[in-house]
């Protein structure tokens, strides 16, 4: 597969030009998926975002679609009791995996801040 600015050509058959938005829903996604994040600055969660909550996630995920690859850039709230370091290597593992996996875009950082803790009541 070749790589041209947010664009992948498939099967010499023609290209596929991926948003920059639905690499930013990959993206949150997948952080959401591990385990310790509790959430996404606004109380953005997955099912706000699968009910076409994409503007919302603007604020938390910001990506840089290049020729050269995907900079990604979270904003993430952590429940309480989970080591910050290991979670968050994982947060970037998986939203490395995940973008290279769904789009074939190579990804070049994955840039974590945690922007708060969740503490059960």
């Amino acid at each position: 597969m070749a790589q041209d600015n947010k664009s992948v050509t498939v099967a010499d058959i023609g290209i596929v030009r991926i948003a920059d938005d639905v690499v930013a829903m990959i993206a949150a996604f997948a952080a959401l998926d591990v385990e310790g994040v509790a959430c996404m600055p606004g109380d953005v969660t997955r099912e706000m975002i699968s009910k076409g909550g994409i503007k919302k996630i603007g604020k938390s995920v910001r990506v840089d679609v290049t020729k050269e690859g995907v900079k990604a850039d979270l904003s993430i709230i952590m429940e309480y009791g989970y080591n910050i370091p290991t979670t968050s290597s994982r947060v970037q593992k998986r939203v490395k995996s995940a973008i290279e996996e769904m789009t074939g875009l190579a990804v070049i950082d994955v840039d974590i801040h945690i922007s708060g803790i969740s503490i059960p009541e």
